[in-house]
């Protein structure tokens, strides 16, 4: 949703680099560029106005002008700004302090609020609640049945005793809800409200009657983040006929320009609380001011990918596989390599995994392009081995190869492709699991590859520096004889113990002094 905002603002970014100073003409330049980037991305004009305004005062204050780096400097300040708008500090939900904690969803028809009745339901669920969904939109057809779906593939409780489509009082669904969620021990109840078109009189009275009727610890207004203006127009005008306590943005994973999430906060005063970005349940998580800015400023969202992963992964898992990998690369097998990939996969989409990274808006093209079909089809000719195969792939001949393909669908070449990989792939995990890291670097103590690893590296490079011609060789170690008395190290005439020729920079380094202990 970003994407364009994001290009332009790095663009600015990157005029700026590699001046020492900045003049009021360079502030002034950059200014321009980002007020056109915020406008293009249907940002509300009174937010362009004060954003631009905080950044000029800051960017001409003392912070930039004494910087070492004064266009880094400019782009935290946009980076706080940016915070700032979106809400400044994460908000959390707000939990009765007497069980049911009553949530109302509110919104426009076709926000999606209650498909987010059941994300938040499954959120919530993750969090160690109990909630209880409850459908209070009688309107729309078959809505009643839909929000019973989505209660279902949550996993969370529902209630609702009429049939909905037109027949049914909303407001006593809803005072009875209450009373059903302390009968079976509901701790949270998310009441789903009609949606309108457009905003209407009757709209407000249904929802403002159903906020009465049961006075809800929050009331989140769901927002389409893809209507752009419009939604901070009908945030205004339901914060000012029926009022809610904080913002869900919908549709986050859409290719609209992303103005309202920018606005929206600063407009209402209201902060956004959560955000949904895909079609699936756990599609949905906290919204975060901080993490949002660092996406758009193409600086990462490594927290939302640690907290993914550790979801995910066991910890006892983790480590089990730390220690095949130890003992040796042909511990870390086919199976093992499936595993780890279903794992990943259930982190989400590789794309949208790969653009937390920092610096992936450099190949956000590549990125897109990404198939994830090719999991699906890796996993699949992985399936198609036989236990044996998957152990040990080296016995995989050409025959073996052909079944494989024809079980998989796939060509010959990928099951080849996949082996190879697969191999190198192995003797790196296991290299880097034993300290070999790099090679040519000493193993680090307790993790394999020690010194005599290293040493048995030393004798072999030596091996390779010496002469065929025995004049050549003869003054060769004659001169390294010479340097041993002088007290150098034998060194390769004309080079440096890291391989650099005579007189480059890097053949007086010195390794620190935490280093030393790790070359003895």
């Amino acid at each position: 949703m970003f994407d364009t905002l994001s290009d332009r603002l790095a663009s600015t970014f990157k005029s700026l680099r590699g001046k020492g100073r900045l003049s009021e003409q360079d502030i002034d330049s950059a200014a321009r560029e980002i007020r056109i980037a915020l406008l293009e991305a249907d940002v509300a004009l009174p937010v362009v106005r004060a954003f631009i305004k905080n950044v000029k005062e800051r960017a001409a204050g003392s912070e930039v002008s004494k910087a070492l780096n004064p266009s880094q400097q400019v782009l935290k300040i946009v980076n706080d700004e940016l915070v700032g708008i979106l809400g400044g500090e994460t908000r959390r939900l707000r939990f009765a302090k007497t069980a049911p904690t009553v949530i109302m969803l509110a919104g426009l028809q076709g926000a999606g609020k209650t498909t987010l009745a059941g994300k938040l339901g499954l959120w919530l669920k993750g969090q160690g609640h109990s909630p209880l969904l409850v459908a209070c939109d009688l309107q729309r057809p078959n809505a009643v049945n839909q929000l019973n779906i989505v209660a279902e593939r949550a996993g969370v409780g529902f209630y609702g005793p009429q049939p909905g489509n037109g027949v049914g009082d909303p407001v006593q669904v809803a005072k009875d809800s209450i009373e059903y969620a302390k009968s079976k021990v509901y701790d949270i109840v998310i009441v789903d409200t009609a949606g309108r078109l457009g905003i209407d009189a009757e709209m407000m009275q249904q929802a403002a009657d159903i906020r009465d009727a049961i006075s809800p610890d929050e009331i989140l207004f769901v927002v389409d983040a893809m209507i752009g203006q419009d939604a901070v127009n009908t945030a205004e005008a339901f914060r000012d006929g029926v009022g809610f306590d904080g913002v869900v943005l919908s549709k986050l994973d859409g290719d609209a320009r992303g103005g309202a999430a920018l606005s929206i906060a600063h407009v209402t005063g209201k902060q956004i609380m959560f955000a949904s970005n895909g079609e699936k349940l756990d599609d949905f998580d906290a919204f975060h001011p901080d993490r949002m800015a660092g996406r758009i400023l193409d600086m990462g969202d490594m927290l939302t990918l640690i907290e993914q992963a550790e979801k995910t992964f066991s910890q006892a898992e983790a480590e089990k596989m730390a220690a095949k990998l130890a003992k040796g690369p042909k511990e870390f097998t086919l199976d093992d390599f499936l595993a780890q990939m279903e794992q990943v996969r259930k982190m989400g989409s590789i794309s949208k995994l790969l653009g937390m990274l920092p610096g992936m808006g450099q190949i956000k093209d590549q990125i897109n392009n990404i198939d994830e079909r090719d999991v699906d089809r890796t996993a699949a000719i992985i399936k198609s081995m036989t236990p044996g195969e998957r152990h040990d792939p080296t016995i995989i001949n050409g025959s073996r190869r052909a079944r494989i393909a024809k079980g998989s669908g796939v060509e010959v070449s990928a099951v080849k492709n996949l082996v190879e990989r697969f191999f190198e792939a192995r003797k790196m995990m296991s290299r880097m699991a034993q300290g070999g890291g790099m090679p040519g670097m000493p193993g680090i103590p307790g993790m394999g590859g020690g010194p005599g690893r290293q040493k048995k590296q030393v004798k072999q490079a030596k091996g390779k520096r010496k002469s065929g011609n025995p004049m050549k060789r003869k003054a060769d170690e004659a001169a390294a004889a010479a340097r041993r008395e002088q007290g150098s190290p034998a060194l390769e005439p004309g080079g440096s113990p890291f391989g650099l020729p005579a007189g480059q920079p890097g053949q007086d380094f010195e390794l620190p002094d935490e280093f030393k202990k790790f070359m003895k």
